[in-house]
């Protein structure tokens, strides 16, 4: 088996130091590993950067991944960020990965690159995200847009076998929570737009475009990734959430609405948002790498 794929993966941090290290930990520990990890990291203060400098180079090389560490002294936002990601990116692949997302799956690497090599127009593939914590349940199985622009995460709260959600489909777009996509996008239609910033809809807006270009954006739950959910975006004392919400999906249906009007996305009501139980990594430890039975993998 090889041991790394020719995939780059970008990880934004900006402190959450313990999300961050099972992140990158959890992405050693899979097989094959990525060729190369960028992080950059948006004015970490909370022990994140002696981390990112000092320890995981260490680690990165043993394993046989490329690091490169980008560092902005402040907040530039994920859109930012993750452009500055982009511009060093070397792989044939290029993944996204919120520092709150740790590995479930030991090959989901592997299984979205096969996702991409089956067919030219496949773009970009995400994973079946769920809860870091038993029963595993649902958290996203990709996302659906409504004919007025409202949106759905597909399969969240359902079983992590839910058979609606155990199979590929095509869908309309994806959270950058994880995906992997062919390099060639951002060279063909440009990296994420800053308008967004500092997050929300940015990731939307991106498979939209890509899709417009001619690429399939898919869901494939083969793969299965953790995912705290909301700890790279809440508690950031400098960020209007709420507001930035309403602002950028504004700006998504104004530019989209010509597309998502002509589709067969979810009613309205389909659409309602319900918050389900989360818990901090302090709650769950380090959850378990799995093969593709389902069976805990070797330390």
């Amino acid at each position: 088996m090889l041991t790394t794929a020719d995939a780059t993966i970008i990880v934004v941090s900006y402190n959450k130091r313990k999300y961050t290290e099972l992140c990158l930990d959890s992405m050693l520990r899979g097989m094959p590993r990525p060729s190369q990890i960028v992080v950059v990291d948006n004015g970490s203060t909370d022990g994140t950067v002696p981390f990112l400098e000092d320890r995981f180079p260490e680690l990165a090389e043993e394993a046989g991944v490329d690091f490169d560490l980008i560092r902005n002294d402040t907040n530039v936002g994920a859109c930012t960020a993750r452009n500055q990601g982009l511009s060093v990116a070397c792989g044939e692949y290029i993944g996204f990965m919120d520092n709150d997302v740790a590995v479930r799956s030991s090959e989901w690497l592997s299984i979205l690159a096969g996702v991409l090599e089956e067919a030219t127009s496949n773009g970009i593939v995400g994973p079946k995200l769920v809860f870091p914590f038993e029963p595993y349940n649902i958290q996203h199985a990709g996302a659906a847009i409504s004919r007025t622009g409202r949106v759905k995460y597909l399969g969240r709260g359902k079983q992590i076998d839910a058979p609606e959600h155990n199979q590929r489909r095509e869908v309309q777009c994806l959270i950058s929570a994880c995906w992997l996509m062919k390099g060639e996008i951002p060279d063909k239609i440009g990296g994420l737009d800053e308008i967004f910033n500092p997050a929300q809809f940015e990731d939307f807006d991106f498979c939209y475009r890509a899709r417009e270009a001619g690429w399939k954006v898919l869901y494939d739950p083969v793969a299965e990734m953790y995912h705290y959910e909301s700890v790279t975006t809440d508690n950031s004392p400098d960020v209007n959430y709420k507001y930035v919400t309403v602002r950028n999906g504004m700006e998504f249906k104004r530019r989209w609405r010509q597309m998502f009007e002509q589709e067969d996305g979810p009613s309205d009501e389909e659409c309602h948002w319900e918050r389900l139980e989360t818990r901090p990594i302090e709650q769950t430890g380090i959850p378990p790498i799995v093969d593709r039975d389902g069976k805990p993998c070797s330390p």
